[in-house]
C-alpha cells in the first residue's frame, strides 16, 4: 500500500501530533474531543452534535466494516476533522456500501491515522478539551499553532442555527399512526430518535430550532420535544425563551442540548466540563430507583445542579463525575436528560424514556 502523505495536529497550547493524512486533504479547525465507543464511527460522524468539533477516536481500529446507506444519523457528516489510530484498509461487511476514507473524501472531512491517540486522549484529559487544526497543506506548526488560536471557540457559540432544518417537515416512518402529535425542535436532530418516537405511534413534526412558541402551541402538539445539537446552550437564547413559553401547558421531554436548554428555561445555569463525555459506555444512576444505566453521551457542557430551583428535582446523575444526567419539574409535565437514550450508536438501557414521555402526555390527555 502506498504510503500516506505527512499530515499534523496542533493544539491551542503548543502540543503538536504528527500522523499521516487520511479523508480530504487541506485544513481544518475545531474543538478536539474525543469518543470511547468501539463502533458507531458513521454515527458519530453524522451525529450534528459534533458540529465544529474534531473528533479522536480512542479505539484503535477503525473503518474495517465501512459505511453504508442505513447507519447515518442525518444528512450529511457533520465533524470538523476526524482522529484514528489505525485506518483500516480492509472492508468486511454484507452492509457496507462504501468504505470510509472514500466516505470522507466525498465529504470533504479531512482526517489524520497513524498517530498516538492514547497520548492525544491524555493530554484532553489532563489539558482540557481545546481547539486545534489538521493539516495535511501547511506543516509549519508555529503557523498552525497560530490558526489554531484564532479559530471559534465553543464557549459562546449558537451552532443549532447551523444544523438545523431550514423549514419544518414531517417525519415519515411507515408506521402506522396512532395517537399522538410532537412537535420536536431541530437544534441538531439525530434520525434515531424520530424513529423511536413514531415506533410508539408519535406522529412527529420537526421544526427549525428558531421557530416561536407561539407558532409550535398553534400546531396542537400533544408534546413537544427538545433535541439533541452543538455548541453552548447558554447561547440558544431563542429556544430558552420558546420553551419558557410553552413550560406547563404542553408536556416536554428534552435529550443533550435539549436537557440543558430545559434547564436554563426553569432557571438553572450550565457549564462547560473539561473535557465532556462522549461514548456509549457511561454509567448513570437513575436515583428513584437506585438502577445503574450504561448510557451514550455527546456533550460538553452540563447543567448546574447548585443552580437548580427547589421545585425541579434531579432524577439520575453520572457516577464518574456525579454531573446532572437528568432532571424533573415536580409540578409541571418536563423531564429531560443529557444523554441519548435513542442509543445510536450505544446500549439500549434507558429507551424506557420514550415510554415515560408516552405516559406523560397520557396522562396531559386525562387530565
Amino acid at each position: 500500500m502506498q504510503r500516506r502523505s505527512e499530515a499534523i495536529l496542533a493544539l491551542e497550547d503548543g502540543a503538536l501530533f504528527r500522523g499521516r493524512a487520511f479523508g480530504a486533504r487541506g485544513e481544518r479547525c475545531g474543538e478536539v474531543v474525543f469518543t470511547t465507543g468501539m463502533t458507531g464511527y458513521q454515527e458519530v460522524l453524522t451525529d450534528p452534535s459534533y458540529h465544529g468539533q474534531i473528533v479522536v477516536m480512542t479505539y484503535p481500529h477503525i473503518g474495517n466494516y465501512g459505511v453504508n446507506n442505513d447507519d447515518a444519523e442525518s444528512a450529511r457528516p457533520w465533524v470538523s476533522g476526524f482522529i484514528v489510530r489505525e485506518a483500516s484498509p480492509v472492508v468486511s461487511n454484507w452492509r457496507a456500501t462504501g468504505d470510509l476514507e472514500s466516505y470522507l473524501i466525498e465529504n470533504k472531512i479531512s482526517a489524520l491515522t497513524e498517530i498516538d491517540t492514547r497520548a492525544l486522549v491524555r493530554h484532553i484529559r489532563t489539558r482540557g478539551a481545546m481547539r486545534g487544526i489538521i493539516s495535511s497543506d501547511d506543516l509549519d506548526p508555529e503557523t498552525l499553532i497560530h490558526k489554531s488560536r484564532a479559530s471559534r471557540e465553543m464557549s459562546g457559540a449558537d451552532l443549532a442555527r447551523d444544523v438545523t432544518c431550514a423549514n419544518a417537515y414531517e417525519w415519515n416512518y411507515q408506521l402506522p399512526i396512532t395517537n399522538y402529535h410532537i412537535v420536536a425542535y431541530d437544534f441538531g436532530i439525530k434520525h434515531n430518535i424520530l424513529r423511536m418516537l413514531a415506533a410508539r405511534g408519535c406522529r412527529v413534526t420537526i421544526v427549525p430550532a428558531t421557530t416561536r412558541a407561539e407558532d409550535v402551541l398553534a400546531l396542537k402538539p400533544d408534546g413537544i420535544f427538545l433535541s439533541n445539537g452543538p455548541g453552548d446552550p447558554a447561547a440558544v437564547t431563542y429556544a430558552i425563551d420558546a420553551t419558557k413559553k410553552f413550560l406547563g401547558r404542553v408536556p416536554v421531554f428534552g435529550i443533550c442540548l435539549g436537557h440543558q436548554i430545559l434547564g436554563l428555561a426553569l432557571g438553572a445555569k450550565t457549564y462547560k466540563l473539561k473535557f465532556g463525555h462522549r461514548g456509549g459506555n457511561q454509567p448513570v444512576k437513575h436515583l428513584p430507583s437506585g438502577r445503574v444505566e450504561i448510557t451514550t453521551h455527546n456533550h460538553g457542557f452540563a447543567v448546574d445542579a447548585d443552580s437548580l430551583p427547589a421545585d425541579v428535582e434531579i432524577t439520575h446523575i453520572n457516577l464518574n463525575d456525579q454531573c446532572v444526567e437528568g432532571l424533573r419539574h415536580k409540578n409541571l409535565p418536563a423531564f429531560s436528560v443529557q444523554y441519548h437514550p435513542e442509543a445510536a450508536p450505544g446500549p439500549h438501557d434507558a429507551n424506557y424514556l420514550f415510554d415515560e414521555f408516552i405516559r406523560m402526555m397520557n396522562n396531559a390527555k386525562a387530565n
